[in-house]
């Protein structure tokens, strides 16, 4: 037997002639965590102090490889069944990259972000940037995200009324019914929510156990979603307060903007505006002094066709206090923040659009200093006094600008106005396919976790595609793939930017989750809002979210989605929070995963090594320090008796496991169960789709 064969290296354990086993690859572990690396953000000119862990009395020595040289590591100590090494290492200005190289005789082989391999893989070296830090209070923080009109009404004067204005096609409308489901042509309905309405909701999120509030847009903006600015300097007034409130109506069919006096009036006057800005304020203030926090969404990449600066609709061309707008007028101070491609002035429509939509005009920041410099501006006043943010959800992030170059400057000049206004703000983009390059520790901090958590959570639970487009059988359970899909796309991340990272399980742009889970493929449009709720497993839904409370993230509900709230992709998972038809045990079993969360520091910071997956099956481990847990999931609608391999993720023999929280079809339960670890393996019975979270003691 060749025991130098490539096809070993990822195999458990390595033979010799069939003798004893002398070297067991699983049992090899770094990351870069507190557990590995400390300072986990070192500053520069710390001496860093990196530790790798081994099988004891198993390897010969260990290596720590960076690009330029090699360094041996001294043994540090061993513990129980492992063998740990160090090295110290003074750190300057630049990153470091580095991996671990580990002889036993005449075998070498590699461990990175991937695990073993025969060869360096530079793709997936370990990193530090000296330098680079995310916010502590945004580690595996519990946040919340709100769709604001769709929340709670706590202010009706400030509802939008029926007629107020013309908005892509039609009038806009106040829906009557809090309950209706959301048109499928809804962008120009509105339900009334606005922030007192989260003002008044702030004692439910705070026994929840909320730590975040990220807000989906809430400046002036002319839809129900308002990703279509209008004003960036104010808070929408129909989400704060209206205290001036005079003008016309529109009549039935009226469509010319000019001349709906009452919106104009409502969202241009300084007093309205103010008032709302103040509403603002007072919100965050009260959030702070519940140690919770306020993410606002940032829109810089495109505006909206009612924006001051351009000004289409001309909602601003004759009121006090404005400059002409760019539609308006060839000389308005704001030419150079679009591209106008021909035509003439008065009223020139050839702008650039984003994605081609008129009513989305892109922002040609490479034409305009002025445009940059206003806008982080506005990105350094909302987090500094008097309004005090905790950071920004930066929207189509990986879009702004006409080229790579020029996107990448923009951020690091944003990372650096936004950081050094408020250096605890939290920087964090929306973002599809891989983010490696903008997490460097110089732009972004994370990013809202699609393909490290999103995806491969949804297609091994539901085996649904995210927008409900696709259901693939083969994908339904597969753990192989979702333990392919988390290895890979988790080495995008520096540890900072993962534990901070938006791990959520529905959003606004999505299908919801519990959805999901009932296969049907297709959108309102062609199935109706009643099939979003048919065939839906609340066991399934309990199962996604003891992952989301146990992998490292900071784990994101979308508001509703606790109390059972269904629907297809946009604007369909838009509906309201149900207040009054709440799934109160839902509510409740999301409560006690939060403080489970809440309560360990191991998952919120700690060390993440996948034990075993198959299909319909997933256990991992999570540990900090002495702190350790195994979480299992079994996602077939059978009972699954699993003996589960717990060594290699430090419990061990003379530990137990006892039993925290288990989820199943009958609901949940914390009865508190006893476990013993025999030969390093836990015997363990799993009810019928279930999460189950142990932790040694």
């Amino acid at each position: 037997m060749n025991w130098e064969k490539e096809t070993l290296v990822n195999d458990k354990q390595f033979y010799i002639l069939g003798m004893r086993p002398v070297f067991t690859a699983s049992a090899l572990f770094s990351d870069e965590t507190e557990n590995f690396v400390t300072p986990m953000e070192p500053e520069p000119g710390d001496t860093v102090t990196i530790r790798f862990r081994s099988k004891r009395d198993n390897v010969d020595a260990v290596y720590l490889q960076l690009e330029d040289q090699e360094l041996l590591m001294e043994f540090d100590r061993e513990d129980g069944y492992f063998d740990y090494y160090k090295i110290e290492v003074p750190v300057g200005i630049k990153r470091i990259r580095y991996c671990f190289k580990i002889l036993v005789g005449r075998l070498v082989c590699y461990y990175d972000k991937r695990g073993t391999a025969r060869e360096i893989r530079d793709e997936y070296r370990f990193m530090l940037v000296p330098g680079f830090h995310t916010p502590d209070w945004a580690k595996g923080a519990v946040m919340y995200q709100i769709f604001v009109d769709r929340f709670f009404n706590g202010d009706p004067t400030n509802d939008v009324c029926d007629r107020e204005y013309f908005y892509i096609g039609d009038q806009v409308n106040a829906v009557k019914d809090w309950h209706k489901p959301p048109a499928n042509m809804g962008v120009r309905e509105f339900y009334g929510g606005d922030l007192q309405g989260v003002l008044n909701k702030l004692d439910y999120l705070q026994e929840l156990g909320v730590d975040v509030i990220y807000f989906n847009p809430i400046f002036v903006s002319p839809s129900n979603h308002k990703y279509d600015i209008q004003d960036y300097d104010y808070i929408d007034p129909h989400y704060g307060k209206i205290v001036k409130d005079t003008g016309r109506l529109l009549e039935e069919g009226e469509c010319e903007n000019s001349r709906a006096e009452r919106y104009i009036t409502r969202v241009t006057d300084k007093e309205n505006l103010e008032a709302g800005n103040r509403l603002f304020i007072k919100l965050v203030e009260e959030a702070h002094r519940r140690n919770m926090r306020v993410i606002l969404d940032g829109v810089f990449n495109h505006c909206g066709s009612f924006n001051k600066w351009l000004d289409r609709e001309r909602i601003y061309e004759n009121q006090p206090g404005y400059e002409k707008g760019a539609y308006i007028d060839e000389m308005s101070p704001y030419h150079s923040f679009f591209k106008f491609n021909h035509g003439t002035w008065p009223y020139n429509p050839n702008y650039d659009g984003w994605w081609g939509h008129d009513t989305l005009p892109k922002l040609t920041y490479e034409n305009s200093q002025k445009l940059h410099d206003y806008i982080l501006e506005v990105a350094k006043k909302w987090v500094s006094p008097p309004y005090n943010a905790d950071g920004w959800r930066l929207d189509v992030a990986a879009d702004l600008g006409f080229s790579s170059e020029y996107n990448h400057q923009f951020w690091k000049e944003f990372r650096e106005a936004v950081k050094g206004a408020n250096p605890q703000a939290l920087i964090l983009a929306e973002h599809y396919g891989d983010p490696r390059a903008w997490l460097q520790g110089d732009e972004w901090d994370t990013v809202m976790n699609y393909d490290a958590f999103m995806e491969p959570m949804t297609w091994f639970f539901t085996g649904m595609e995210k927008h409900s487009d696709e259901f693939r059988q083969d994908m339904l359970g597969n753990g192989a793939h979702f333990e392919w899909a988390m290895g890979h796309f988790m080495t995008s991340f520096l540890a900072p930017s993962l534990q901070v990272s938006m791990n959520e399980l529905s959003n606004h742009d999505h299908s919801r989750f519990l959805t999901r889970t009932n296969h049907k493929v297709g959108r309102v449009s062609a199935l109706g809002s009643e099939a979003a709720q048919q065939d839906v497993s609340t066991a399934v839904l309990r199962e996604a979210v003891v992952m989301q409370m146990t992998w490292p993230g900071a784990p994101t509900i979308y508001y509703g989605d606790e109390a059972g709230v269904c629907g297809f992709t946009d604007p369909d998972s838009r509906r309201t929070y149900p207040w009054g038809r709440e799934d109160r045990a839902l509510i409740d079993f999301h409560k006690t995963m939060i403080q489970i969360h809440k309560d360990s520091k191991a998952l919120k910071k700690g060390s993440v090594k996948i034990v075993e997956t198959g299909y319909q099956f997933i256990a991992y481990g999570r540990f900090f320090g002495k702190e350790r847990y195994l979480i299992v999931f079994n996602n077939s609608g059978d009972e699954m008796k699993r003996n589960v391999w717990t060594r290699d993720i430090g419990i061990d023999d003379d530990d137990h496991l006892l039993q925290v929280i288990q989820t199943g079809e009958y609901g949940y339960h914390t009865t508190a169960v006893l476990y013993e670890i025999s030969g390093g393996e836990a015997s363990l019975t799993l009810p019928p789709h279930s999460g189950t979270v142990y932790k040694a003691i």
